[in-house]
């Protein structure tokens, strides 16, 4: 049996339906209410909390795979304590709930940011190794130190593989979260910059963690990355595809930092978590290359979809998803 922590989430619920349409017998975590995607009525549902390993150990019973997917996303510092107590704790519980269960394999999927920060221009692989740079996002430390907790686990003897996808593309919730890019498209918004970074199809990251799970491969860590991009062509391919105006206003470096820290000073009168914070005014900027070669060399067989393709199918989805 199955079991998936996180599976409310974009890749979780992703991963969930598909492991539903292989008739995989499937358990997943829920906290405070059982999810109604399609598909969630062939899932038993366990409440636990990764933070509560008494309720972890009654949840890996008759459980041979994990798929850790839980975790908490935030680039507001005001989130710090509960990114480090969910994706740190969270993980180590996980992993030593794993390890009394002896279960059989435990896939985790962590970040590209758990890589850290490399110089300019400098692409991106495995074999990177983080560095404590001030520009670190806490998101990215907290990613870094919950795989600490999962090599630690390897070298007890658990057997695991770690993903570490770049920015996930899906159909989610357009309010938040990566889907939020294409809502800006669709508003129009006006404004882009000249970063550049790694995107990945959330279909992807569920095929790739469901063949390694399904290998032998184990104690190997893989970047998940279908295509570098730059946002600016990103966006404009968005509203295309909505038929919508693309960015046309470009973002100099000196405006993403003033607006950062208007936004701070907003956040600090209003109490609402700013639109852009420092980490991801930088991020924006940034142009980073990522390598995708050591997963394609490991699993041959295995075919990224194509970035103009996602784009178009997820912006499909969203069309009939809010009758745009």
């Amino acid at each position: 049996m199955i079991l998936i922590t996180g599976a409310t989430g974009l890749v979780g619920q992703h991963l969930a339906q598909a492991l539903v349409q292989q008739q995989q017998k499937i358990r997943a975590i829920y906290r405070s209410e059982i999810p109604t995607f399609k598909g969630a009525d062939k899932i038993e549902w366990v409440k636990a909390d990764i933070l509560d390993i008494l309720t972890l150990e009654p949840a890996m019973e008759n459980i041979t795979d994990v798929y850790h997917c839980a975790a908490v996303v935030s680039f507001h510092p005001s989130n710090k304590n509960i990114l480090y107590k969910t994706n740190i704790n969270g993980t180590a519980n996980v992993v030593n709930a794993c390890i009394q269960a002896g279960i059989r394999k435990l896939v985790y999927v962590s970040s590209v940011g758990a890589l850290g920060r490399m110089r300019k221009e400098q692409t991106i692989n495995e074999t990177m190794h983080w560095t404590p740079e001030s520009s670190n996002s806490e998101y990215g430390r907290s990613k870094y130190l919950a795989e600490m907790e999962v090599w630690r686990g390897i070298a007890e003897g658990l057997q695991a593989v770690i993903v570490n996808p770049v920015i996930i593309l899906g159909a989610g919730d357009w309010n938040k979260g990566s889907a939020g890019l294409f809502k800006s498209a669709y508003k129009e918004f006006p404004w882009y910059t000249e970063g550049v970074s790694g995107f990945v199809d959330v279909a992807d990251v569920v095929k790739a963690m469901i063949s390694l799970m399904e290998s032998d491969i184990a104690g190997q860590r893989f970047i998940l990355c279908a295509e570098n991009s730059s946002y600016r062509e990103l966006f404009s391919n968005m509203a295309r595809c909505f038929g919508k105006k693309p960015p046309h206003k470009k973002v100099t470096p000196f405006m993403a930092a003033l607006v950062w820290r208007l936004e701070a000073v907003k956040g600090l009168i209003t109490g609402k978590a700013p639109l852009l914070t420092k980490e991801t005014a930088h991020t924006a900027q940034a142009r980073v290359y990522f390598d995708n070669s050591k997963l394609l060399s490991y699993l041959p067989q295995f075919r990224y979809t194509p970035l103009q393709q996602s784009v178009t199918n997820i912006c499909h989805e969203l069309q009939q998803k809010y009758n745009l």
